[in-house]
């Protein structure tokens, strides 16, 4: 979110210009103008620039559950107080819920704060949880596990939901209390006032060549069991590697469920496939049998961010603050992290609104300054939840792996509901955790049979992944060498196993002499797994031009 100081605004720019076309001699993997810069660049001499710019009280960027919250708080608080207040949103997806991926098992908390009436509201929360089931799986077995009260995973109360759906409907809010909501643009650049606070931000560039110059499954009814929420750890996994699925069966008219894996990404083994573990695991004879005679209808995939509490940055700064999933709000072993999203944008309008509205009002920096959002948040019920639950993740590393966690969860979480005095730490960046490939065993998968396990491409396909080809491929490399020289020489190049889309792929050259890697950047379902895991953090994700990218459809 970006706020200005009384009298200044946030200002929004987007970029257009005339193409010249002209030919490039030798290829090269990068040609975004972020790594390769236009400055240098004689083809862009003499290139006629227009710049469209615009204002705002407050610019939020990304379209997503915490940020339309904050809209629409704002726009509550302004309303209540009788104050004009300009709100613009961005969200780089076509369409408002378009880029939103999550088989959604949403606790009410927050929005029965923002909207107590959301019933009468219409909101798509049609499945309420019926029944919990909990799992440890072994190759051919599954071992229940009493969910008992108090425990995270226990979801009474809580709705299953189609979160695309759930935050469509969250933009129509919006829209009725006057927020101004922008579709497919895409937030490329933060822009800086001269005291260095924030003053806006800038949309990416369009019209620019490819070479960088000028330019869920619906299943037999017998089966279908709404309301009905399932979760498993253990196999296909090792107890040393984190993750788990769920299975929802919602209740949409037809007999749909939305199943999926979680893998943590601070996994060792260079020859792991998160995707591939995915298709393993649907065989598991405790899944399969929900799944035979139906039909996958959806697929995608996204990071989720795990570091809870340990890993929350700094949250204000002059001129903006962050809210949402990006800081690290998820309740990791709930796996929901929508309710504290929303929470987190509903207590930064609160902290927000008194500072734009005031007249007359002193700041040190042109960007207000609004470090009354982190007060508020550390003494919310989001704070207490995460504290809560903030030792479970980690006590994950230990030499019995999941095991050992789930252990520790008993004792210190059931128990004494998280209020041992210690604080245990993360390993480190995921990025760090592979082992060369000469230290670890490859991992045979087995074969999609194409009923029940597919193949990587055909399901990306079912993403409704779209981009504009003619652009840069935003998939960007700081160093085009590295990817050979180092990831597939050390690590049998991990990206073209971690990405979920088959971005990534090793081809041999022209010459027969070697290999170099190809960037399938139309693949990109904005995961930004590679970003995290590139265990050379050679890899740099930005935006593409907006409106590109999946179109889930609900999911």
């Amino acid at each position: 979110i970006m706020f200005p100081a009384k009298h200044a605004a946030p200002q929004l720019y987007t970029t257009l210009h005339r193409r010249k076309c002209s030919s490039v001699s030798t290829p090269r993997i990068t040609t975004h103008y972020t790594i390769h810069s236009r400055d240098k660049d004689s083809r862009w001499e003499g290139i006629e620039m227009e710049r469209f710019a615009d204002e705002a009280d407050v610019v939020i960027v990304g379209g997503g559950p915490a940020g339309l919250s904050a809209a629409i708080r704002l726009k509550q608080l302004a309303n209540e107080h009788e104050k004009e207040l300009r709100v613009c949103l961005v969200e780089k997806a076509s369409q408002i819920g378009a880029h939103t991926l999550s088989g959604a098992c949403l606790e009410p908390t927050a929005l029965s704060e923002l909207f107590p009436d959301w019933k009468e509201r219409g909101a798509p929360m049609n499945t309420p949880v019926t029944e919990d089931v909990f799992s440890i799986l072994t190759e051919k077995h599954r071992i229940p596990v009493p969910i008992l009260p108090g425990l995270p995973m226990r979801n009474h109360g809580n709705y299953i939901v189609r979160l695309g759906n759930f935050v469509h409907w969250l933009g129509e809010q919006a829209e009725e209390l006057g927020v101004e909501l922008y579709p497919g643009y895409a937030a490329a650049e933060v822009l800086f006032h001269e005291d260095g606070s924030v003053k806006g931000i800038a949309t990416n560039d369009v019209g620019i060549a490819k070479d960088g110059s000028p330019k869920v499954w619906v299943i037999d009814e017998k089966k279908w069991r709404p309301g009905r929420v399932e979760h498993s750890v253990g196999w296909p996994l090792n107890r040393n590697t984190y993750g788990g699925s769920f299975l929802y069966h919602l209740n949409e008219g037809e007999p749909l469920v939305a199943l999926g894996f979680v893998v943590g990404l601070d996994y060792t083994n260079p020859y792991l496939s998160p995707f591939r573990e995915f298709q393993r695991w649907k065989h598991h004879p405790s899944v399969a049998p929900t799944l035979e005679g139906g039909s996958r209808i959806a697929y995608g995939a996204r990071a989720l961010n795990e570091g809870g509490i340990q890993s929350i940055p700094k949250l204000t700064f002059p001129g903006g603050l962050l809210i949402g999933c990006s800081p690290g709000f998820m309740n990791v072993p709930k796996i929901k992290g929508t309710h504290t999203a929303m929470k987190s944008g509903m207590l930064a309008a609160e902290a927000i609104f008194p500072k734009v509205t005031a007249e007359g009002l002193d700041s040190e920096t042109t960007g207000l300054h609004v470090p009354e959002y982190a007060e508020a948040l550390k003494n919310s019920w989001v704070w207490k939840e995460l504290h809560s639950v903030r030792n479970i993740r980690p006590s994950f590393h230990n030499y019995f792996g999941l095991y050992g966690g789930m252990i520790y969860t008993g004792v210190f979480y059931w128990i004494f509901r998280g209020k041992e005095p210690w604080t245990l730490k993360h390993a480190g960046l995921d990025a760090n955790q592979l082992k060369p490939a000469k230290e670890c065993t490859p991992i045979e998968y087995p074969k999609p049979d194409g009923k029940i396990s597919f193949d990587l491409l055909s399901s990306v396909a079912l993403s409704g992944t779209n981009h504009e080809g003619d652009q840069p491929p935003h998939l960007t490399l700081k160093n085009d060498s590295v990817p050979v020289e180092r990831n597939l020489a050390i690590y049998d190049g991990p990206e073209q196993r971690f990405c979920p889309a088959g971005v990534y792929e090793y081809v041999p050259l022209e010459t027969g002499d070697g290999m170099r890697l190809q960037i399938n950047a139309q693949n990109c379902v904005h995961c930004k797994t590679c970003d995290i895991k590139d265990p050379s953090q050679n890899i740099n994700w930005v935006v593409p031009e907006g409106g590109g990218g999946p179109a889930y459809n609900g999911m």
